[in-house]
């Protein structure tokens, strides 16, 4: 089965839209102070928009993006787009990085140079990988998705294909954080026989209600994951209520309003990092602007959003009962501003638990917020894999 290589473009006609739709943003009354209190500040919005709809250069960024090697595949009818980079030297390790929502592929754009060619980004090159990143069902470029009811278990499966039949690799390595990590965590419970190891910047394993594991649970040092667990509740309480419950209602302000989209996606992408409320000292403005795009010009913003529907109406069923849950050798790489946490003692006994970092600084984004620190984590614990 192969792959058809491709450059990343978005139509001029669609950018066009784009950029009228922005200027033409019709804009609600502010009632009292124009704060985050309130959700997305419209004097900051206001400003945003202007730069996407004037400066942004979609140019510059496809040139960035093409730097890579894209490829699409259909398997069981879901279109899929993938970076795949070979790693330097002969026996480069094979590495699946996945994404989550509101992130896309491009959110590993840092990591994927330095993960491939190591020699260069002060490693060795033994410390190899060939990467594949590729954008998850009805996210972005894998668009459009006819398939409804895609969940957890059935991505995962699709990169089990992905990865041993399109691409010929008998076992991989693989990472994820968000959507990307329940997928992985996925893989290393259902495939373990084909994954090396997996690695996780949140923290989720099959058949485990994080909720209902109480505050007590954790270990007196744990303490601030339980802080972080109380502070983040009332940040994915909105638009987790919205994505599983009703998202086709939401897909039609997305599909008509680019603005609506981008406060949809930056509020998100402010809330969730650790950026100590300023967005743009983690994410530049060019980012949170191909984000958006790779979002609106895809039409892809509906369709991210019933993998929500899939997951949270259906429960995450295991493929078995065996102890550990997840029999691959895994790695929890623990950033302070993540939005939801598990005890060690938890992660212990669920999986084949192998490596447990705690890092200082970084949020629910940690491959976009820390991308030096995350591929330093990877070549450590695939590096004792090999």
């Amino acid at each position: 089965m192969d792959a058809t290589p491709f450059e990343v473009s978005l139509p001029d006609a669609t950018l066009d839209d784009l950029r009228a739709r922005l200027r033409a943003t019709r804009w609600p009354e502010v009632i009292g102070e124009d704060g985050w209190q309130y959700g997305v500040p419209q004097a900051w919005l206001r400003d945003m928009v202007r730069y996407w709809a004037e400066e942004w250069d979609w140019a510059a960024q496809a040139a960035a993006i093409n730097r890579f090697s894209h490829f699409r595949v259909e398997l069981d009818g879901v279109p899929l787009h993938f970076v795949h980079m070979k790693g330097e030297g002969p026996h480069a390790t094979p590495l699946i990085l996945t994404h989550g929502w509101p992130w896309t592929f491009w959110d590993f754009k840092e990591t994927i140079e330095p993960l491939t060619h190591p020699s260069r980004h002060g490693g060795n090159a033994e410390d190899a990988f060939d990467v594949v990143v590729p954008s998850l069902p009805g996210y972005g470029l894998s668009t459009p998705l006819r398939t409804a009811g895609l969940g957890v278990p059935e991505i995962a499966a699709l990169w089990v294909r992905l990865m041993t039949e399109v691409l010929g690799y008998a076992r991989f390595a693989a990472h994820g954080g968000d959507w990307g990590g329940l997928i992985t965590a996925h893989l290393g419970h259902a495939h373990a026989e084909h994954l090396l190891g997996v690695h996780l910047s949140i923290p989720v394993i099959p058949g485990v209600d994080l909720f209902a594991i109480g505050d007590d649970a954790f270990a007196p040092d744990e303490g601030w994951m339980v802080k972080r667990r109380a502070e983040a509740a009332p940040l994915i309480q909105s638009h987790v209520a919205v994505h599983s419950s009703d998202p086709q209602t939401l897909a039609y302000l997305a599909a008509d309003s680019p603005t609506g989209t981008a406060a949809w996606i930056w509020e998100r992408r402010r809330n969730w990092s650790d950026c100590d409320g300023n967005v743009e000292s983690v994410f530049d403005r060019d980012h949170l602007c191909t984000t958006a795009a790779l979002y609106w010009c895809t039409g892809s913003f509906t369709s991210a959003m019933r993998l929500y529907h899939a997951f949270f109406r259906n429960a995450w069923t295991v493929a078995h009962e065996r102890t550990p849950t997840i029999e691959a050798p895994t790695a929890f790489a623990l950033f302070p501003k993540e939005l939801i946490f598990i005890p060690r003692q938890v992660a212990e006994e669920k999986t084949n638990l192998k490596r447990w970092t705690a890092f200082e600084r970084g949020g629910h984004f940690a491959a976009a917020e820390q991308p030096a620190a995350l591929v330093d984590d990877i070549r450590a614990f695939f590096g004792g894999l090999r």
